[in-house]
């Protein structure tokens, strides 16, 4: 693990936490999920740069893709 993968990892699961708790308050299932998804998949991934853009795609769905 390099720095840039934990701050990354950092930035990208706090905005998960952001999109989980706006989820289970209003019941939406799509930023629910992917606010899990945003805040356990920096553990498994190793490279910062697949860090990057798997964590703007993730930050994306629930803004293209409502239920």
């Amino acid at each position: 693990m390099t720095t840039s993968v934990l701050l990354w990892g950092l930035l990208f699961s706090s905005v998960g936490l952001g999109y989980f708790l706006y989820g289970k308050k209003q019941r939406a299932v799509v930023p629910l999920v992917c606010g899990l998804v945003l805040m356990i998949y920096p553990y498994f991934i190793a490279n910062a740069f697949a860090v990057v853009i798997l964590g703007v795609a993730l930050a994306a769905i629930p803004y293209f893709w409502r239920l």
